[in-house]
């Protein structure tokens, strides 16, 4: 009888022990395997269950418990559930089994990502978060998190992606992030961030830079063209000086980048010839003045052309409106002069065109003769180089005399 009610004690120890160390019960797919987590349970313990004591999770948990601290508005209660040791059931935490023996808790789950996108929370980033050595996304946009980016980030060295987009982040640049080693994926946009930007951000490897909608100023670095990205934006900003001429150099995964709504002038350069993947190319609502050069002919994947609410001039090509990929050609409220031929076709070919707003004889809604008889640059001195026509779009490179420059890891 003894032995009996011994065995039942052991079964029912075992049953609460092993509830006890359970870590999360929704699962999602994630980076490098599934994901475990997310919010689908309740807290869990509010001890530490066996071999936690002094263990990277119990770090982890610190850290997470300093940072919920630090939140001073909740609105839609998402961090109501963050308490206990069960970490990975913390609504938008995700978890991954760790591939080290004695790893977060002997070779147990290990936080990997963060999203709290859409959570309005009001608070700042704390630099306990730099002991998250295993997380590879942090996403917190649409929230109103302010101050920087604390500089024990760079601890962060599994960070594939960081999006801080849509808050109330300020100050200059956060350089802490060109020494996240494996970030790929770089979102700051709609923010309050100021000053120039370093030339380093072009020089790392990231595949997507969304800098718009911030307060950043000077001029854009040189280097632009060192960029692997497949997409660049620095729209609506406070950038002056000219686009940098290596700009028609840069990757060919490169497919989207706007320059848009900023104060650039001088011209296009002629590199943009290069460009031969590129998809979307925006630089409206700027200065630039000149000539458009014959080189934009070799855009032959674009769908989307804006360079509208410029000062530019001289006459729409046929090599431009040829373009085969064209969607969208935006040439309105700038001191054009006319148009081909081709251009006329591009309105049977389904295409967009806005022209509106030039100097074109005989057509609608165009400027008053006064303003066209004194086109802005009108002495600016666009230097292109000789090509042959018909433009062979495949030499432009040594044309041009081109040599990549390293990119940094």
């Amino acid at each position: 009888m003894d032995k009996k009610f011994l065995l039942l004690g052991f079964l029912v120890f075992h049953l609460i022990s092993t509830k006890t160390v359970s870590l999360g019960v929704s699962v999602g797919v994630g980076v490098g395997g599934v994901w475990i987590g997310g919010g689908g349970g309740g807290g869990g313990s509010n001890n530490p269950a066996n071999g936690y004591a002094n263990s990277k999770l119990n770090v982890t948990y610190n850290a997470l418990q300093a940072w919920k601290f630090s939140i001073t508005d909740d609105p839609l209660g998402i961090l109501k559930n963050w308490v206990g040791f069960n970490l990975c059931s913390y609504k938008g935490v995700f978890c991954d089994q760790s591939n080290e023996p004695g790893g977060g808790g002997g070779g147990g789950p290990i936080i990997t990502a963060i999203d709290l996108n859409h959570g309005n929370l009001k608070g700042s980033l704390v630099k306990e978060l730099s002991v998250l050595s295993d997380l590879v996304l942090l996403h917190l946009n649409s929230n109103r998190f302010s101050g920087s980016i604390p500089d024990s980030f760079n601890d962060l060295v599994s960070l594939q992606e960081l999006d801080l987009s849509n808050n109330m982040f300020s100050g200059r640049f956060p350089i802490v992030a060109l020494y996240m080693p494996n970030l790929i994926y770089l979102d700051l946009r709609f923010n309050s961030f100021v000053g120039n930007l370093p030339e380093e951000v072009f020089n790392k490897r990231l595949d997507a830079i969304f800098l718009n909608n911030n307060q950043f100023s000077g001029q854009i670095p040189d280097n632009l063209g060192n960029s692997p990205a497949s997409v660049i934006n620095l729209a609506n900003n406070k950038f002056t000086g000219s686009i940098p001429a290596s700009v028609g150099f840069m990757s060919s995964n490169l497919k989207e980048v706007l320059f848009l709504n900023n104060q650039l002038t001088g011209c296009i350069p002629e590199g943009i010839g290069l460009f031969t993947d590129i998809q979307v190319f925006d630089a409206s609502y700027n200065s630039l003045m000149g000539h458009l050069p014959d080189t934009i002919s070799c855009l032959s994947d674009i769908e989307v052309l804006n360079l509208g609410h410029n000062e530019l001039s001289g006459e729409l090509s046929e090599l431009v409106c040829s373009l085969r990929s064209l969607v969208n050609l935006t040439v309105s409220y700038n001191f054009f002069s006319g148009y081909s031929q081709e251009c006329s076709k591009l309105f049977f070919r389904n295409v967009g065109f806005e022209f509106t707003a030039n100097c074109i004889p005989g057509r609608d809604l165009q400027r008053p003769q006064p303003q066209c008889s004194d086109v802005p640059g009108a002495g600016l001195n666009c230097i292109r180089l000789p090509v042959l026509q018909p433009l062979v779009c495949g030499t432009l490179g040594e044309m041009l005399g081109y040599q990549s420059s390293q990119v940094s890891p």
